[in-house]
């Protein structure tokens, strides 16, 4: 396995092709193993991968101090490499709760403050509101973190799951190196107006959810139950006849994979690398196991018979039910 690079936009860093997404190393898809999570940081640092992704409040500053741990006990080599992407202002309450968003400058300012805490470190590479605080304006938000720049403790703006119109406003105030938005074979939704947009101004994107949560991985049994603390019991795509349909299509997915003697997952995270130079798949492994079988990807070649073989398994569009429960659909401005 060689690890590629790609370049975060016009302005922002090189990065490895493949990024690891930290989210799931905290509780949020059932429980989690903190050494085997920092090991697996590590693993992935070892195997060249450089963008870590975090967020200040995934199970509210756990997972950015299990970086923070990550990076402190690595290599002083490997440390150095470690870019950093962090969302923030996802507002939740003492019993986990999401209460809304906060994109008022004071509060990026210190959001930001806590973060370089709990991570160890003295710039964030990528900051990024988590979702469009409707009650602010994104100029206002992304000035903020452009002030944060000027003073040396973030080093590139991002932004996350917004709409082509709030990419071109943003655009307009400061540079934006990256979009991080869901993105996978069931998730296609940006190639309509978002992806265009980004394209156009320069702006890449690192894809989330490419394996939609483990749901096209390959490795998610029809029978499974799902624990009270998976956010994925309350995740549309997984419920009853949806959760079938799905892994119909993971099914017909894995026929192309086989033909290609390599497994459902790589087949996926390579579609989504062959989407463009622009695009860097965040994979959520939480193990040292699923890391391997994931960065395996990067030796998968998808041709154009494989290609047309892979989206006629799982067509546009065809997957069942929405991204997220409806509450939570109702704050993606990507989605308007």
């Amino acid at each position: 396995m060689t690890m590629r690079t790609r370049t975060l936009g016009t302005t922002g860093p090189q990065v490895s092709a493949l990024g690891l997404g930290c989210m799931g190393m905290s509780p949020l898809y059932g429980d989690s193993d903190r050494a085997e999570s920092v090991a697996t940081i590590h693993a992935a640092l070892e195997a060249g991968v450089t963008l870590l992704d975090t967020g200040d409040f995934y199970a509210m500053g756990h997972n950015e101090m299990l970086v923070g741990e990550a990076l402190r006990t690595a290599p002083a080599a490997l440390r150095e490499q470690a870019l950093t992407s962090v969302k923030f202002g996802a507002l939740r309450d003492p019993e986990g709760n999401w209460t809304g968003y906060d994109g008022r400058p004071a509060a990026v300012k210190n959001f930001a403050a806590y973060s370089l805490q709990r991570l160890g470190v003295d710039h964030i590479d990528v900051y990024r509101i988590a979702r469009l605080d409707p009650d602010v304006p994104i100029e206002e938000t992304v000035g903020a973190i452009a002030e944060l720049i000027e003073k040396g403790y973030v080093r590139h703006i991002g932004l996350s799951e917004v709409g082509a119109e709030t990419i071109r406003r943003a655009a307009a105030v400061a540079p934006i190196a990256d979009l991080q938005i869901e993105y996978s074979l069931i998730s296609r939704g940006i190639e309509r107006e978002i992806l265009p947009t980004t394209r156009e101004l320069g702006i890449s994107v690192t894809a989330y959810g490419v394996l939609s949560r483990g749901l096209i991985s390959g490795h998610f049994a029809r029978d499974r139950q799902l624990a009270a603390n998976d956010f994925r019991a309350y995740s549309p795509r997984f419920q009853g006849d949806n959760l079938q349909r799905n892994l119909d299509l993971v099914d017909a997915l894995r026929k192309v994979a086989e033909q290609k003697g390599v497994s459902v997952a790589q087949t996926a995270i390579a579609w989504v690398l062959s989407q463009g130079e622009d695009i860097v798949p965040l994979i959520g492994a939480r193990t040292r196991e699923r890391l391997a079988e994931s960065l395996g990807a990067l030796d998968v070649t998808l041709d154009a018979a494989d290609l047309a073989a892979v989206e006629a398994a799982v067509p546009a569009d065809a997957a069942a039910g929405d991204r997220y429960p409806a509450a939570a659909m109702a704050h993606l401005d990507s989605e308007r």
